[in-house]
């Protein structure tokens, strides 16, 4: 371990004093007693937990470790009669970096000023949409290395700092997030997953990871979110709307640095019974705002998104999902005809989603896997798991991320050296 705590660590402390401040401004007084009249008793839960993995083919970019993870997290929250306060802060030792890592999962304040307005301040995991696994309107960030190399589901939903107020009506509900400061996706670097780089045409990783530049002024470079939706009888629908950055490095400036290129999005969504099971529908129109032509070779065109799925219960404690789900390039003339790397992207990208799962063992062994495969890529990734509950504190769990594909230069192909096996051990309090 090191001797000072890095930059998430010292956040996470700052995050527990403002916590503490903000109770202590609630009360009104600083007496013990007065404060203990005022709040809940606090409730503190959490857990220890070691997980470890390794690749199952050699990359030469990347150790042969996967992940190394000594983790510890607790969760404490308490209200008073006008507000909620949570706090959810994770400290680990990262093998695979050799460095102690912190990081504020949760920190925010609840209330509800009237009968129809909710507010939520502070770190927060935010999540819409109709996707499973596979995200079209939700542009909160994600952490794909963590979900890649095998750490816990929980950790795909990068928090954010953000303001959200939920309005309700009788015939519309709203919920608006305001992001002072861009938070992009926790993207493949190259710190722990080797990808495949088409400036160079060719797998990086390790010490020749991703140089980007990432928008950091506050105020100037925030994201704003918008969902409209309501029941009509069964049936949820929803708008959604987006503006801010792409999550992801959307292209490149004359250096050959990573950017950010400017993002709007507008989608829609339903979903409600069918035929015993679950439907959903959703679509997304990523309105690439610097470059709407698609003649910049250094900027993402605009895209349109379309996803459609169907979840029902397979046999008792058994459920499975399947969803379709396509990527529309527009401006591909544009798109072709500057394009200058290796490979070059179809107009088209198809993906296939399959997800199964069951209890056994009075509902203490479960099984589980996620698939996806894409047609037009030619390549596909596979996500296993075991996870067994020896008491209601001890959870053990056995999984693996197995990535193929034809070319190195699709989604899920570039990552076939990464593919993985882990083993975790969790005891919670």
């Amino acid at each position: 371990m090191v001797a000072a705590f890095p930059a998430g660590a010292r956040r996470a402390v700052i995050a527990c004093l403002a916590l503490a401040a903000a109770m202590l401004a609630a009360g009104g007084e600083c007496a013990a007693s007065s404060l203990r009249d005022r709040f809940d008793p606090v409730e503190v839960h959490g857990f220890l937990e070691v997980r470890a993995g390794g690749r199952i083919r050699e990359d030469a970019h990347s150790k042969d470790a996967s992940v190394l993870d000594l983790r510890v997290q607790c969760e404490a929250s308490t209200q008073t009669d006008w507000a909620q306060f949570k706090l959810k802060q994770d400290i680990w030792h990262d093998g695979i970096l050799g460095r102690v890592e912190g990081d504020t999962r949760e920190a925010w304040m609840f209330l509800r000023p009237t009968d129809n307005l909710d507010l939520k301040l502070g770190r927060q995991v935010l999540t819409w949409g109709t996707g499973d696994l596979v995200f079209l309107n939700d542009l909160f960030p994600k952490d794909w290395q963590s979900f890649f190399i095998g750490r816990d589901d929980e950790y795909l939903k990068a928090p954010s700092d953000s303001v959200k107020a939920s309005l309700f009506f009788d015939r519309l509900n709203v919920d608006l997030v305001l992001t002072p400061l861009f938070a992009s996706d926790r993207f493949i670097t190259g710190r722990y997953i080797s990808y495949w780089d088409g400036s160079r045409g060719a797998l990086t990783g390790g010490d020749a990871g991703l140089d980007y530049e990432r928008p950091d002024r506050w105020a100037a470079d925030a994201e704003y979110a918008l969902r409209l939706y309501r029941s009509v009888g069964a049936f949820e629908l929803a708008a959604y709307g987006y503006f801010g950055f792409w999550k992801n490095p959307g292209g490149a400036d004359a250096r050959g640095t990573a950017i950010f290129p400017r993002l709007h999005v507008y989608g829609a969504s339903v979903r409600g019974p069918l035929a015993g099971g679950i439907a959903n529908a959703e679509f997304a129109y990523y309105d690439s705002t610097e470059d709407r032509g698609g003649r910049n070779p250094g900027i993402n065109n605009s895209e349109l998104r379309y996803l459609v799925g169907y979840a029902r219960e397979l046999c008792r404690d058994c459920t499975g999902s399947v969803q379709y789900y396509v990527e529309q390039l527009l401006g591909y003339d544009s798109y072709a005809a500057t394009f200058n790397g290796r490979r070059r992207r179809d107009e088209f990208r198809h993906v296939l989603t399959v997800q199964v799962s069951k209890l056994l063992m009075n509902q203490n062994l479960e099984l589980a896997v996620s698939g996806y495969w894409s047609p037009s890529d030619a390549d596909a990734y596979l996500r296993p798991r075991i996870v067994y509950k020896w008491t209601d504190d001890i959870r053990q769990e056995i999984g693996a991320n197995i990535f193929t594909g034809d070319h190195l230069g699709t989604m899920f192909g570039q990552y076939r050296n990464n593919s993985n096996l882990y083993m975790a051990l969790r005891y919670s309090f």
